[in-house]
C-alpha cells in the first residue's frame, strides 16, 4: 500500500518532517509519495513543494481530500480545528506537540481520533533518539541500580528567530505558553517514560524577553515513588549560535550516567570501575540516508517516528506514541503552570 502524505505546515518543524520523509522515499525505504502541501503563506508553501516535488493545495481540505495521512505541523492553535478536518474525512493523523494550548485541548484532540478511529501518533519524537531508547532500557533493566534522581537541562534561543523564523511562538493565543509547553513537553514526556508515573509537580516560571504568557525559564521539580525526583530547567535565551540543546545526569544508587547529545549519545556510565562510553547508533538504514552529516542525526530520529507512523499504517496496526500518549505530558504541563501560579506543589494520582 503505498502511502499519499499531505502536509499542513511548511515552517521549520513541516520542513523537517517534509525533509525526513523524502529521505525515506529516496532510500527506497518505505512506500510513499509526499504528494500536497498547504501553508497559510504561499510562499513558504511553493518552497517545501519544489523540495519535495508535490503540488501546492489553496486549503487544508484540499490536502485533506488528496492524502491518506495527514502531518498537522501548523501553530498550536490550530490543533483541534485541522486535527477535526483529518480524523472526520479518515484520514491518519500526525500531529506536532503539543497537541494542544492546554490539557483541555489536547483532551479535545484525543477524542476526536478515538470517536474517528483513525490511525493517529504524536511528535514526542525523542522517543525514536537511540541515546534515550537506550537509557530507558538499561533503566528498566535495572543496570544502574535504583534510580535515585535526574536532572535534565534543555536549552535554546528564543524561536521567534533565526532558524525558526516563527512570530506566533510569542503570541500566548496561538502558542498557549512559552518554553515548557511548546519545547520542554518533549522533556516532560521523557521524564515520565524513563522514570515511571508522577506524584507530585512544583514549578517556577519567569518571563524575561517580556511576551505576555510566554515564559521563557521554567524550573520544575517531579517527585516519584520511592522517594525518587527529576528537576528540568528549561530556558529560551537570546544565544543565536546556540540550537537546541539537552544535558541529562541520571544518579542511581549503582552508577552516575550521562549524555551531551540528544540524539545518538555517548551514554556515560560511570561505576566503582570507571568510566565506559556507550555509542547509541541510529538503526542501519539510516546510513542510507541522503543527507548531510550536519543533520544526520535530527533527520534520523524524525525518518524513525515518520517510518513508524507508515509502516503501522501499512500493517494496520494503532501507531506509537498516539495522541492519547501526549495527555500525560499535559497533564505535567498544567500541572507545573498550576504550581507556579499558586506557589505551591500540585499532588497528581
Amino acid at each position: 500500500m503505498s502511502v499519499r502524505i499531505g502536509i499542513l505546515g511548511c515552517g521549520f518543524i513541516g520542513l523537517a518532517h517534509a525533509f525526513s520523509l523524502r529521505a525515506l522515499i529516496e532510500a527506497q525505504l518505505t512506500d510513499a509519495e509526499i504528494a500536497v502541501v498547504h501553508d497559510l503563506d504561499g510562499g513558504k508553501a511553493d518552497a517545501l513543494a519544489g523540495l519535495v516535488g508535490a503540488r501546492t493545495a489553496a486549503d487544508p481540505a484540499a490536502v485533506v481530500s488528496e492524502a491518506d495521512a495527514v502531518w498537522i505541523c501548523t501553530p498550536t492553535a490550530t490543533h483541534v480545528e485541522l486535527v477535526r478536518l483529518t480524523a472526520e474525512s479518515g484520514r491518519a493523523v500526525f500531529c506536532e506537540k503539543p497537541v494542544g494550548r492546554d490539557g483541555q485541548e489536547a483532551s479535545t484532540v484525543a477524542g476526536i481520533v478515538a470517536e474517528a478511529g483513525v490511525p493517529n501518533q504524536v511528535g514526542l519524537v525523542l522517543r525514536y533518539a537511540p541515546v534515550f531508547r537506550d537509557l530507558r532500557a538499561a533503566l528498566t533493566a535495572g543496570r544502574f541500580g535504583p534510580l535515585m534522581t535526574v536532572v535534565f537541562r534543555d536549552d535554546q534561543f528564543l524561536p521567534v528567530q533565526g532558524r525558526y523564523a516563527s512570530t506566533w511562538r510569542k503570541d500566548v493565543a496561538q502558542a498557549g505558553g512559552g518554553t515548557l509547553l511548546e519545547h520542554s513537553i518533549h522533556d516532560l514526556d521523557m521524564l515520565q517514560w524513563l522514570v515511571g508515573p508522577v506524584r507530585s509537580v512544583s514549578a517556577k516560571t519567569h518571563s524575561f524577553s517580556g511576551h505576555a504568557g510566554i515564559e521563557d525559564l521554567a524550573t520544575v521539580l517531579l517527585e516519584f515513588d520511592g522517594g525518587r525526583t527529576a528537576t528540568l530547567t528549561s530556558v529560551w535565551h537570546q544565544v543565536l549560535s546556540r540550537a537546541s540543546t539537552r544535558r541529562v545526569e541520571v544518579i542511581a544508587e549503582d552508577a552516575v550516567v550521562w549524555l551531551e547529545n540528544e540524539w545518538v549519545g555517548p551514554l556515560v556510565v560511570q561505576t566503582s570501575d570507571g568510566i565506559d562510553h556507550q555509542d547509541c547508533p541510529h538503526p542501519a538504514w539510516a546510513s542510507e540516508l541522503r543527507v548531510s552529516d550536519e543533520v544526520r542525526d535530527a533527520v534520523s530520529v524524525y525518518a524513525s517516528a515518520n517510518l513508524s507512523f507508515i509502516q503501522a499504517l501499512q500493517a494496520g496496526t494503532m501507531p506509537t506514541p498516539g495522541i492519547d500518549a501526549a495527555l500525560v505530558a499535559h497533564e505535567l504541563v498544567d500541572a507545573a503552570y498550576l504550581s507556579a501560579a499558586r506557589g505551591q506543589p500540585v499532588p497528581l494520582g
